[in-house]
């Protein structure tokens, strides 16, 4: 049997990984920056990280949620703390598209209406729902688009508000700061303006910070840098460092009610040990800080160069776009320089390291990149 063949794969095989490194099958050394699509939040096998699964899985690894478990208790106590949200409940699920998904579900349970709002170059995860509510026409099947969603433009109240006068929107979705659409920022005023359109229309606000959470823009949600407090905030990928995690934040307004969501793998007793470790690393290392003070540095280091068109992001989650196609930049960086980077579309390079990622590792990627261009 072969693989369904539907990554474009390079010729790289990591078999170890320690921090911001990864280290292939001859022994080659990388620089990681790019995290596996921003999952890696405390830096590969971490040894408290390590430690904590490993002991989990010597007690016990998984059991359904008929039963009680008390690490997702723990995990909800920290999570509200750290993130500022104790007076918010906590679901928990799998992945970022399933988080995204209940998300829509909940806020229709609440409103009783179908309609969702979300914007132009987003991107909120690969199952059908996520797909509906992502603007890209090349993962669209004819399954999805029966899904009711309205795309409006970023940084439009108006058109967000023609789109809510018709009185049939549950919700509207918005990423903290798109990732996949080209690292694109809301204006803090935009959000501001959503929170106050959703509140007069009695419609959910749901912010993805799916990729733009979890500390990796300097705060710990990068909502928080407009200063609103969304009705539902959607997590997963750096929620536990890899390990297979999802979750949703949900305001008080919301009534729970037996069987309205369900998952057979969320919350489970591996990914509690991991998502609580990820806390603990964040919090004794200060990763949010040093993922804003490092991401600063790496920002005001971008040479000025005709071939780039602007250098937009914050934090750790950071977009370099060109006016040409950036994938000979990439291929270089990663089969000469030997540091991986992402892209965005075909002339963006995305940056997405793990936030504990050193000045001295930014500067090689600088060094190198200033090479490349």
């Amino acid at each position: 049997m072969n693989l369904f063949d539907v990554y474009s794969l390079f010729d790289v095989t990591p078999v170890k990984a320690l921090g911001c490194r990864v280290w292939d099958a001859d022994g080659v050394e990388y620089l990681d920056l790019y995290g596996g699509h921003a999952v890696i939040s405390v830096g590969h096998s971490h040894p408290e990280y390590i430690k904590a699964i490993t002991e989990q899985l010597s007690r016990i690894g998984f059991y359904s949620n008929s039963v009680r478990n008390p690490l997702q208790e723990k995990l909800a106590g920290r999570l509200g703390r750290a993130s500022g949200y104790e007076d918010y409940s906590l679901f928990l699920d799998n992945s970022g598209a399933e988080s995204n998904e209940n998300a829509a579900k909940l806020a229709s349970f609440h409103t009783g209406k179908d309609r969702i709002i979300a914007f132009r170059k987003s991107f909120h995860g690969r199952t059908s729902g996520a797909v509906a509510l992502t603007d890209n026409p090349a993962i669209v099947s004819p399954f999805n688009a029966n899904h009711k969603v309205t795309f409006c433009n970023l940084n439009d109240a108006a058109g967000v508000e023609a789109a809510l006068m018709g009185g049939d929107v549950a919700a509207v979705i918005i990423e903290g700061i798109q990732g996949c659409g080209g690292i694109n920022l809301p204006d803090d005023s935009f959000m501001r303006d959503l929170r106050s359109l959703c509140d007069r229309y009695g419609v959910c606000l749901i912010v993805d910070e799916v990729q733009s959470g979890y500390g990796r823009s300097g705060k710990f949600f990068a909502h928080q840098w407009a200063g609103i407090r969304p009705d539902i905030i959607t997590m997963g990928k750096g929620i536990a460092n890899g390990f297979p995690c999802g979750g949703i934040l949900i305001s008080d307004r919301f009534k729970a009610v037996k069987g309205m969501l369900g998952t057979t793998f969320g919350g489970n007793y591996l990914a509690m040990a991991a998502a609580l470790a990820v806390l603990d690393i964040m919090e004794k290392e200060n990763l949010i800080q040093n993922a804003f003070e490092v991401g600063e540095h790496i920002r005001r280091n971008i040479p000025s160069s005709p071939l780039i068109k602007d250098v937009r992001g914050r934090g750790l989650m950071l977009g370099i776009e060109f006016n040409g196609e950036v994938a000979p930049i990439r291929n270089a960086l990663l089969m000469q320089d030997h540091i991986f980077t992402g892209v965005a579309g075909k002339n963006m390079i995305r940056l997405l390291a793990p936030l504990c990622l050193s000045r001295e590792e930014a500067d090689r990627f600088i060094e190198a990149f200033k090479a490349r261009i």
